[in-house]
């Protein structure tokens, strides 16, 4: 069985994904899964840059037409920066939840943490099997 979510990507059992970037910061959004679980997004709300998130703690809200969910930290950081153009564009998550759609930019306490969350395989895994 081949994953339907990119390799290059960690994830959490929330469906949150996390990316290394080649700087070493780790950029943060949801899976397609959870953006068909919400149906169309109209509101994303972040914290601030200079703000710091806890591993597997709320780090903001996204509201959607069927309910408001919890944002969770994939990792330890601080934020260094927000995709401000969901302020004005929620839909972006909808559109292009790993490129456009992306929520926030993390400098991580600890990078040995992206090591903890779900590969692909072990997300198509708990997405397929609960």
């Amino acid at each position: 069985m081949s994953s339907n979510f990119p390799r290059d990507l960690r994830y959490t059992k929330d469906h949150e994904w996390a990316r290394l970037e080649a700087d070493g910061t780790v950029v943060v959004g949801i899976t397609t899964h959870a953006v068909d679980a919400l149906g169309d997004i109209t509101l994303v709300t972040l914290p601030s840059p200079g703000d710091r998130t806890e591993a597997h703690k709320r780090f903001g809200d996204i509201d959607s037409v069927k309910a408001v969910s919890e944002l969770f930290a994939p990792i330890t950081g601080e934020v260094v920066e927000i995709n401000r153009a969901l302020e004005a564009s929620p839909e972006l998550v909808n559109q292009e939840p790993y490129g456009d759609g992306w929520m926030v930019r993390l400098r991580p306490a600890n990078p040995a943490e992206l090591d903890e969350l779900l590969t692909a395989e072990q997300y198509d895994d708990h997405v397929r099997n609960g």
